[in-house]
């Protein structure tokens, strides 16, 4: 039962004190029933005590469970609506007693205590009732429990005698062991039983602070987040990394939420930090559309009537760069599309969904990683960016686009086409989910250069086109032909537009603000290009 894989850095943790502990009563007050009927149908074969409290006890009996009410333990009935139940010296006492002081145990004695050897509780559901819409405040502070947490945290601080169960998926596991053992519980059980509760505890009093907190302030006095470990990574950014995916506690949604692993290698840590990226980039479309990530950048982005259509334009845009990659798509993955994809090296595909013919192609590669999703919930509109920094976090609201066509502004004299709207509003969404300084050249619906990362803005409009034109060779002057480009931030000089329109943009977008924004406008003039200023800027780093 105990966990196998020890601590951080490799570090096995001490060894917890005390030998096997022989289990003889057992108090349960669950909120969360789910398998409370047979763990407790497994004590009592075992001749063990159940104590238990008001509706756990009402539905062990309707399994005809002999139960002991806790007010017999306690020799106090339950008052002020069941708000005061298991606060009592007599139970507390029996569950934090040390067993090897004879003075605790004289005390029990003459008050006349049974020890309580297992407690199992769960805690009423404060974060699935706050999670729920137009949640009144006395809803929320009814479900914050008192006795729970404080039954958990007795047993677990004196869990040298005492194991503490806090959830269901762990019955199984202890039952096992009393029945193994002729109703005793390990050392080494309870030590991870005591650090599965005080982690249970951890992150219910943190739900709480969060929903106390974020109703005053949007960046509250004391930042309190709760993730749980949801897999186990084959390493980290490097392989002599270890590392591993935690969710954050009550999200609405995760990068792997609702996805389904259907072929290939345990994911790294990078492969989930591209699968982010494209997924969010993804999400900015409702057309067919595919997305392909290296080294969390974009590296082709298109859209199309299907799937085949967009991997083909995506894939054009640097198929050097797209060799190992993530890719994205938000349509279904066919026969012919899986043919296309069986000719590159892909690191990890996901789709919604994928025809029986085209797993056949893709499963002849024992390496790539094959992943259905069946996300459609958006990204919960409170979620907050956190990034670490030594020693502590930058927080802060997330980066979306909210600009609207009519809201932005057109600055030279020439205005754009309706379909260079079209592109420019494409290149306008793929920039913000490339690294700063970004530069994207989109034609048709489809990425052709890409310039990510670069100190020099104008560097970054040379790669972008020096990108286009390694892809296409002999065909590079006619594809950038009446392309568009988008610009994440201001262009501080001519250059970087003089650079783009020389190569055959006749179109760019960029949010504007700075002091010679006059001379960018004027070289566009002068070449006959249009320039649409959106005002609001979309650095990532």
């Amino acid at each position: 039962m105990a966990d196998p894989t020890g601590t951080a850095l490799g570090k096995q943790p001490s060894a917890p004190g005390g030998g096997a502990v022989k289990v003889r009563r057992a108090l349960i007050s669950v909120s969360d029933k789910t398998g409370i009927v047979d763990f407790a149908r497994g004590l009592v074969r075992l001749g063990i005590e159940v104590v238990s409290t008001g509706g756990t006890a009402a539905a062990l009996r309707e399994a005809e469970l002999d139960v002991t009410d806790v007010s017999e333990l306690t020799g106090s009935a339950e008052i002020l609506d069941g708000r005061v139940k298991t606060l009592h010296p007599r139970l507390h006492a029996g569950l934090l007693a040390v067993r090897d002081d004879p003075d605790h145990m004289a005390t029990l004695e003459a008050e006349g205590i049974q020890p309580i050897d297992l407690v199992c509780v769960n805690l009423y559901p404060f974060e699935r009732t706050v999670g729920g819409r137009d949640v009144t405040e006395m809803d929320a502070v009814e479900n914050i429990d008192i006795g729970g947490p404080t039954m958990i945290r007795a047993g677990a601080k004196n869990h040298r005698f005492v194991a503490v169960v806090v959830r269901p998926e762990s019955y199984d596991a202890v039952l096992a062991e009393l029945e193994e053992s002729d109703g005793h519980v390990s050392a080494e059980t309870r030590h991870w039983l005591a650090n599965e509760a005080f982690a249970l505890t951890a992150r219910y009093d943190g739900a709480i602070s969060r929903w106390f907190g974020m109703r005053y302030e949007t960046f509250p006095g004391h930042w309190v987040m709760a993730h749980e470990k949801f897999l186990d990574l084959s390493y980290g950014e490097n392989p002599h990394q270890s590392a591993a995916l935690y969710v954050e506690v009550g999200a609405r949604s995760h990068v792997l939420s609702r996805v389904a692993k259907l072929h290939g290698r345990a994911l790294s840590f990078n492969n989930v930090l591209d699968l982010d990226a494209a997924r969010r980039l993804l999400d900015e479309f409702e057309q067919a559309a595919c997305v392909i990530v290296k080294h969390n950048n974009p590296c082709g982005v298109a859209i199309g009537e299907d799937a085949t259509e967009t991997y083909a334009k995506a894939l054009a845009c640097d198929p050097q760069s797209a060799f190992g990659g993530v890719i994205a798509f938000n349509r279904a993955v066919d026969r012919p599309l899986a043919e296309r994809l069986h000719e590159n090296f892909v690191e990890v595909l996901i789709a919604p969904s994928y025809e029986p013919e085209a797993l056949e192609v893709l499963k002849q590669k024992e390496a790539l990683r094959i992943l259905e999703s069946a996300e459609q919930r958006s990204y919960e509109p409170r979620e907050r960016d956190v990034k670490r920094v030594r020693g502590g976090l930058l927080v802060q609201d997330p980066d979306r686009i909210d600009e609207r066509r009519e809201s932005m502004q057109v600055v030279t004299e020439a205005s754009p086409g309706d379909g260079q709207w079209e592109d420019l509003w494409f290149a306008w969404k793929v920039c913000r989910h490339v690294r700063s300084n970004a530069i994207v050249i989109a034609k048709n619906g489809a990425t052709l250069g890409i310039g990510a990362g670069q100190m020099s803005r104008v560097d970054s409009v040379r790669i972008a086109i020096e990108k286009a034109r390694e892809a296409r060779g002999d065909d590079a002057p006619g594809v950038l032909a009446t392309s568009v480009v988008a610009s994440d931030a201001f262009f501080p000089f001519p250059d970087g537009p003089e650079l783009a329109i020389e190569a055959g943009a006749t179109a760019l977008i960029q949010p504007g603000g700075s002091v010679r924004d006059s001379d960018v406008i004027a070289a566009c003039d002068s070449a006959r290009a249009a320039m649409v200023f959106t005002g609001r800027r979309h650095f990532r780093h």
